[in-house]
């Protein structure tokens, strides 16, 4: 059977995604993986920018291509939605679930972490407002160089996968997590939908609480998708500033949202 060029062929994209899912054409799905392949790069290329130490970029790519081949199979053409936009979704799930299974916490650092979350944890509960730094090391018995020393050996054994794991799961797995802008499902009771939404305002809240330079970091780094270093330069502090910033309002966020989880729970 002679190939078939399908980037040079009059073929439409659509018609090509119509005759694949009813023939399951493994030279249409290879032209598919190929065409799409700088896509899994793009990804992993964003999800690289604090992956753990342990991990290389060649491995994301990895895992990425994996979520580009699963969202072949599974994307339905008859649904007003870009394969672009779902496949990104795929893949960087792919990636995250990937890295999930990979624990960069030496143990020491991960007691640090906790005393960490601990401390601001009581600390903003007694006073009704974030805990400032000086405060925080005080509960330690830290003084503040020694602080902020822990805050970026923190930040250096951890990975950014925390905001984009599922802090919700509604009716038929529908999974909420905390900076995903997830629209609500029509196939969704309204019961669960009115819920999924209240949980969101939750998060909203929780984010917005936050002191404003670390609520910064984290627009500028998980939606802006920037690096520390750019981040800096955009709010006139170091690089070191910027993921001391991060682990902290990571922090605050976990001892607020496991309030939340308890309330919902």
């Amino acid at each position: 059977m002679e190939s078939i060029d399908y980037n040079n062929s009059s073929i439409s994209e659509e018609e090509l995604w119509i005759q694949y899912k009813k023939m399951k054409d493994s030279k249409i799905r290879e032209h598919f993986i190929i065409k799409y392949a700088p896509l899994v790069k793009y990804v992993a290329g964003k999800v690289a920018i604090g992956k753990p130490g342990n991990v290389e970029y060649d491995d994301l790519v990895g895992f990425g291509t994996f979520g580009l081949i699963d969202a072949i199979e599974k994307f339905d053409p008859q649904k007003n939605v870009k394969f672009k936009t779902y496949a990104v979704t795929r893949i960087r799930g792919a990636i995250l679930d990937e890295l999930r299974s990979f624990d960069p916490f030496p143990r020491t650092i991960r007691q640090m972490a906790k005393a960490i979350e601990r401390a601001i944890q009581s600390i903003e509960s007694k006073v009704g407002r974030a805990a400032t730094d000086q405060e925080i090391a005080d509960e330690l018995n830290w003084d503040l160089p020694t602080f902020y020393t822990n805050l970026t050996k923190v930040h250096h054994a951890s990975n950014p996968i925390y905001l984009t794991q599922p802090f919700y799961t509604g009716d038929d797995n529908d999974k909420l997590t905390i900076i995903d802008t997830i629209e609500s499902s029509p196939s969704l009771n309204p019961d669960v939908l009115a819920e999924k939404e209240e949980v969101k305002d939750l998060i909203v809240n929780a984010i917005n609480d936050l002191p404003d330079k670390e609520k910064k970091v984290l627009v500028l780094y998980y939606y802006e998708e920037l690096t520390l270093k750019e981040i800096g330069d955009v709010l006139d502090v170091t690089e070191s500033r910027v993921s001391q910033l991060h682990t902290k309002a990571l922090m605050r966020l976990k001892g607020k949202l496991a309030e939340i989880k308890e309330s919902i729970y």
